[in-house]
This record gives structure tokens, sequence and C-alpha cells, in this order.
């Protein structure tokens, strides 16, 4: 993981109160009562005032003049819980040693150990268990302490609690181990120290993650190769279940986890621990989703999302290439789909189609390289040079490809040998694909490159024709374009057809 929090797709069962101890703020909510009792002009500080405070010299001074060790404050909180979040060690000691209840939790059943764990203080909580401190405890949500440390990645602290008789498998509400909790924050030591006390490797969420599963997500080269080293499938695919028990969609292996996160090298490596470089179980194979891990949808981004920043130091055009190297079929057409209004059927679609639909020139440049077919179509017909113009965009300006690029796109397409005059099972033309996109410009383009209007000017399966597709009669986007609509009747124009202007009530001919 790139931060310190929890594994995702699952509730991390925080309480606020540990949200406070994580931010680091002064334990706020679970402490705020005593907070306002304690300024009191007229209330003698408690120890566990000095202790909020760090007043160390008065504590023990207070101490030997026989005050209660275990006084709490409003909400439960003693000094020991004070003084295990300062790290005192000193104090730890004094007030062990005047008779402090170690395990006494406060109103949020935080016990000074949980916070010693959640904070990955070995020599603190060491010195708790050494006084008798529960290991086995829980915090809210039913997150162990050992969770706790085995997400900071304190190996020391793990091996304590474990030789004290922490349960390495014992789940938390969400069902999540130890293990999950280590795998995802990339400790491989602790994943070791987990493993060899028993950690169960397979362990799976509702949502189909297993350790394995977080580890390649994060990019962790060393917990992915430990836990592989331990028996886990390198090919094990995640299955999500959903509300009623079922499962239902489609799941990801560690190698599209991998993938999708743009951790290349990772990826590699998990094919040479076997991994299947032609694995479209998630629906899409590797050299397919290339295509949106480089140039992620735009969304309400004008400039477009950014890519994963993943890691190692293998860029994307040297992976492709090295999955080719490796097996990977450059024109592995998908086994599934299904045709959406308007919208790209992945059935039968290539790495190439992807790449030209996002118009990644410089990707559909490797491929065609390495052999890629630039006339294999999806099920429903739709070529590469149709996906390029625009065939399958649902809503203009939220999809990868600025019209520059798009227009580089059909220029090298064409170079190619595709042509421009193909038409899919909808009957969509590549006229149809640039007013779905509202690019004039590569309107014009394709009629400089000889597109007949006479071959495009027809209606789709929808009932619309390009032009009104550019006014508005198309699924997703009603927006009309006024500079695609002028593009679309001056081509119209120049081959003797009068354009029919679309509206919501009806067409009307232009003037």
């Amino acid at each position: 993981m790139q931060s310190q929090c929890p594994p995702a797709n699952v509730d991390s069962g925080f309480t606020v109160v540990l949200r406070c101890l994580i931010c680091g703020v002064a334990i706020c909510v679970m402490l705020e009562g005593f907070a306002l009792a304690a300024d009191s002009p007229t209330d003698a500080p408690s120890l566990a005032d000095l202790a909020e405070r760090s007043e160390w010299v008065n504590l023990k001074l207070k101490l030997r003049s026989g005050a209660d060790p275990n006084a709490q404050q409003p909400d439960g909180t003693t000094a020991l819980h004070w003084a295990v979040y300062h790290q005192d060690q000193p104090s730890i000691d004094a007030l062990i040693e005047a008779g402090v209840e170690v395990d006494v939790p406060n109103r949020y059943d935080v016990t000074p150990l949980a916070i010693a764990c959640r904070y990955g203080s070995y020599a603190t909580a060491k010195r708790l268990l050494d006084a008798g401190a529960n290991a086995k405890g829980a915090t809210a949500g039913e997150e162990t302490y050992l969770m706790h440390a085995s997400r900071l990645g304190d190996h020391a602290l793990v091996r304590a609690l474990i030789d004290r008789g922490a349960d390495v498998n014992q789940r938390q509400r969400d069902k999540q181990t130890a293990l999950m909790w280590a795998a995802a924050a990339g400790h491989e030591p602790v994943v070791d120290a987990l493993l060899i006390a028993g950690a169960e490797l397979d362990v799976r969420l509702r949502s189909g993650f297993t350790a394995l599963h977080f580890a390649a997500r994060q990019g962790h080269f060393d917990v992915v190769h430990r836990l592989l080293d331990a028996g886990a499938d390198v090919n094990d695919r995640m299955n999500p279940i959903n509300a009623s028990g079922r499962a239902p969609r489609k799941g990801m292996s560690p190698l599209m986890l991998a993938v999708e996160s743009a951790h290349f090298q990772l990826a590699i490596e998990l094919i040479d621990r076997g991994a299947d470089p032609n694995d479209q179980r998630s629906g899409f194979a590797p050299l397919h989703a290339l295509s949106w891990v480089r140039r992620p949808p735009r969304g309400d981004n004008p400039d477009g999302d950014p890519p994963p920043v993943g890691s190692g130091t293998l860029g994307s055009l040297a992976f492709a290439k090295e999955l080719v190297a490796r097996g990977a079929d450059v024109n592995l057409q998908l086994e599934r789909g299904r045709y959406a209004k308007a919208k790209l059927n992945p059935k039968g679609g290539t790495p190439l189609l992807f790449a030209a639909f996002t118009n990644d020139v410089a990707y559909a440049d490797v491929l065609v390289g390495l052999g890629a077919d630039v006339t294999l179509a999806n099920a429903d017909g739709t070529t590469p040079m149709l996906a390029a113009a625009g065939v399958g965009v649902f809503v203009a300006d939220e999809y990868p490809g600025f019209e520059d690029e798009t227009l580089a796109m059909i220029d090298r397409l064409v170079r190619w040998g595709a042509t421009i005059d193909d038409v899919d099972a909808h009957g969509e033309t590549v006229i149809h694909g640039a007013a779905y996109r509202s690019f004039a410009r590569v309107v014009d383009r394709f009629m400089e490159l000889g597109a007949d209007p006479h071959r495009w000017n027809r209606k789709n399966s929808l009932g619309s024709t390009p032009l009104q597709v550019a006014q508005g009669k198309r699924p997703g986007s009603f927006k009309p374009n006024q500079l695609t609509i002028a593009a679309i009747s001056r081509a119209l124009e120049s081959a003797g057809i009068k354009p029919e202007m679309w509206t919501r009530s009806g067409p009307a001919w232009s003037d």
C-alpha cells in the first residue's frame, strides 16, 4: 500500500477513537470529556491528568504520596494509557510497580497495549506483556493487536504477541486477517513470521481478495514471492460474492491486479512464476488492459485522469513487448461481452481495437510492430478504424483522446492498410464515430481521405444518421455540437444531399 491504511474493498472497522490516534491528534474524541473537566480550577489534577500533560516528575511525586494508579478520567482513561501514548518508559515502569492494572480498558474498549501496538512501540508493548497484558485482545471492529502490529510492520512486536498466544488466524469483523494487513502494507518479514506461525494463506474476503491479491495490487514484490513460495496460487481468481451469496461478477487474478495498478515488473515476475499472459477470466487480458491503464477515462477532468503511478522500472510499452515475448497473443480476441447502446462491445475485441479507441498512437505503433492485425473487428463488426473514429463513445469528452490524437490515429491506420468505408453490424460508420466524439476536423479529414457521403449517410440501428447524432439524437450525450453539425452538413452538400435538421420534436428541413 502507498499509505498506512487498511486493505481496500472492505470496511476498516476503525472507530473514531483510533482514527484520532492514527492522525496523531491528542486522542481527541476518546478523551475530550476529560479535557474539559481537568481544566476546572477547583479540581486538583489526577495522575491521568498529569500523564496527559506529560508532567512526569509530578506524576511520580503523586505516586509516592499514595495516589491511586488506577484512577480514571471520566471516559475511563488512566495514567497508564497516557504514559503508553507518550511512550514514557520510566513512568510506565513506575505505574506498573505501583500496581496499576495493565489491561483496564477505557470507555471505548481501548487498553494500554492496544495503544502500544497501534503505534508500533515494541519496548512499551513488551513491558506491558511482561506485566501480564493480554496479547489476544482486540479493539473495535474485532481488530486484534496482532493486526495493528502487522500493519505497522514491527517484526519484533509481532513475534512478541505471537509468543504470548496471539491467534495468527483470528479474523476481524470483515474477516480480514493479520496476514492480509501485513501483505497489503508490504511487510515481508512480518508476513514470514505469520506464515511460520501457521497463518492461513487462502483466507478470502467477500470481495475475493486474499493476502496475495492485496500484495499484487500494491506491487509488493518480496511479499508476493514469499506468498507464492508458501504455496499461494499464482492464477487464483478473486470471484467476489455479492449480497445474495452468489459470485456473478468477473474476478481479477494477481496478474491483472498488478497490470491495472501499473506494477509491470511485478506482472512479468508473476508470468515467470506461472501466470497466464492470455488470462481473460476478468473479461480482459493484460494487453487489452494496458489501453486504459495508459490512458484512463477523462471523466470530469478536461485534461484526463492520470495513469496509476505503479512501481518498478519497466515501462508500459516495454511491458507489452515482454508480454508478447512470453506468449501473449497480440491478436487475442476477447470471449465475453455484449452490445450496449452506442458503447463499444468488448467481445471479439483485440488489443489494437482498444488502443485505437483510446487514440493511443504510441501503443498502437508497438502492437502493429508486434504483428497486430488492423482489420480484426469485434463481435459487432467494429474495426479499429471505426473505434478510432469514435464508434463506442457514449458521452463526448469523457473518453481519452483529443481531436489531434484521433486525427493521428486515423492516419496511422490508413498507412497500415485500414479502410475508411467500414460499416459495423449496427450501421455505424466512421462519420457516426466522429459525431459521437463531436470532432468536426475528423469529419473533414475523412472527407479528404475519400469517405463517400452516399455510403455513410445512413441510419444506424438506433435510427440516427451521423448528422442526427451530431444534433443530439444519441444515447448518453444529448448536447448538439454546432461545429460537427456544420462539418457534416458541408460534406453532405458537397455530394448534393440536402441536410435534414433533426429536433426533439422531429425532423425539419434546413433552409
